[in-house]
């Protein structure tokens, strides 16, 4: 039987493109409720933390993507490190990351449409992206990633012109507000992962791995791109709305720019009204993402086995996961309507350090077992780089213990479950049982 592959498209543009799309709806929304835990000064001083753990984590993965190219990222890149239970730890983990991004992320979208049509529900809105998106999705990786790369490419202006508008109205008092840190330092380690929302979904771009034209010099320049870009996105987002709105008024807010903007300007502002129509750019640019990165995952899992086979079958004139799509758009449109994007956004997140975790341990096992492995990026400064990814990475893990308690609970009882069935399916499988 002819194992299932995916079709080279993808070029440098296209993937820096998903690098930043993936992630820039963190600069939109799901960061500011951190404020609540930090402040602005607690949740400077937790981005900054999570800025390091990124540089750190995206130079030792890049080495992994390109050594390694994969549809399942960090599944394929734990398999060869650790074997099966690796495996299943790290896809088990990614499929908990971008099954729960996307619910968040079209709340949010939700939230912008309804803040300028209050007729449209919240919910109908969430649930109706992933329909299109995902239909999107399933007609091609060409054109989806296209369109992915024309509305990131909008969506980066959108907050450049945002930047430009609100940076004349911020004021240092605002940002560093008496107390400076509201819950002391116990705010700062709870805001960590809302901080990581800045850059979550970053390493998704090894998911496309197998549809990149000359993956070994494309990846690279894709991840150092994105991540530079996004820094300054990340920072420019906070100063430009914490400095502009007293904190409390942006906490628990899906579309804080918006009513940033309407202070600055006018609710009824043309200005106002562009930014809600370019934020969704922003949102769909990570939701789209998302959905397919989520989708290659699935794939691969199912291509493993680790899944049921049949969701590895590919469209024969599409030549698209359609079964892996329609799966991961269905699961998230339940997990929408939810309500709780807080939650969303922590079980996402704890799926991501979980990602994180395991790939740079594979970096330093891979360095020691395989020396012999072609590596076309070697990460500088191995093996600080990795073991710094892994400790700011626990650390926040158990911020995230501290802060939602019940939401790890549910985490960690998943992933025990998921363990469960996979050892039997395992011995299923076995040459015993079939024997």
């Amino acid at each position: 039987m002819e194992t299932p592959a995916l079709r080279r498209v993808l070029r440098p543009v296209h993937l820096w493109a998903i690098a930043v799309g993936l992630v820039i709806s963190g600069d939109y929304f799901g960061w500011n409720y951190g404020l609540a835990h930090g402040g602005p000064v607690g949740m400077g001083i937790a981005t900054l933390a999570v800025t390091v753990l990124y540089v750190c984590f995206i130079f030792s993965y890049t080495e992994l993507s390109t050594a390694i190219p994969h549809a399942g990222g960090p599944f394929a890149f734990a398999q060869r490190a650790f074997g099966p239970w690796g495996a299943y730890f790290a896809g088990a983990a990614t499929l908990l990351e971008f099954l729960f991004a996307p619910p968040a992320i079209a709340r949010a979208i939700g939230s912008y449409v309804h803040f300028r049509f209050p007729a449209l529900p919240l919910d109908v809105v969430a649930v109706g992206a992933f329909v299109v998106f995902g239909t999107i999705n399933a007609v091609g990786v060409s054109i989806a990633a296209t369109f992915e790369l024309i509305v990131t490419v909008l969506a980066t202006f959108e907050l450049a012109l945002f930047f430009g508008l609100t940076a004349p109205h911020v004021e240092t008092a605002r940002l560093f507000a008496h107390p400076l840190l509201p819950h002391g330092v116990r705010g700062v380690f709870t805001a960590l992962p809302f901080a990581i929302w800045f850059y979550l979904g970053l390493e998704g771009v090894a998911m496309s791995a197998e549809e990149v034209v000359n993956p070994s010099r494309t990846i690279p320049r894709a991840y150092l791109a994105g991540i530079a870009t996004l820094v300054t996105l990340a920072l420019g987002t906070l100063i430009c709305t914490a400095g502009v709105l007293p904190w409390p008024e942006l906490v628990r807010d899906d579309s804080p720019l918006p009513h940033v903007l309407a202070r600055v300007l006018s609710p009824g502002h043309p200005m106002t009204h562009l930014m809600v129509y370019l934020g969704l750019l922003g949102l769909i640019a990570s939701f789209h993402g998302i959905v397919m990165g989520c989708s290659r995952q699935v794939f691969a899992l199912a291509r493993e086995g680790l899944l049921p086979r049949s969701l590895a079958a590919l469209h024969p004139r599409l030549n698209t996961p359609v079964r892996a799509i329609g799966l991961s758009a269905l699961v998230g449109a339940v997990a929408t309507l939810s309500g709780r994007t807080d939650a969303l956004i922590t079980l996402s997140v704890l799926g991501a350090l979980g990602v994180y975790v395991v790939s740079m341990a594979a970096v330093i096992k891979l360095r020691r077992s395989e020396p012999g492995l072609e590596r076309p990026f070697r990460a500088p400064l191995h093996p600080w780089l990795p073991a710094m990814a892994i400790a700011l990475s626990m650390v926040a893990f158990v911020s995230v213990g501290v802060g939602s308690p019940a939401v790890v609970g549910s985490f960690l009882a998943v992933l025990a479950l998921g363990a469960v069935v996979f050892r039997a399916t395992r011995s299923a499988n076995s040459p015993d049982a079939r024997s």
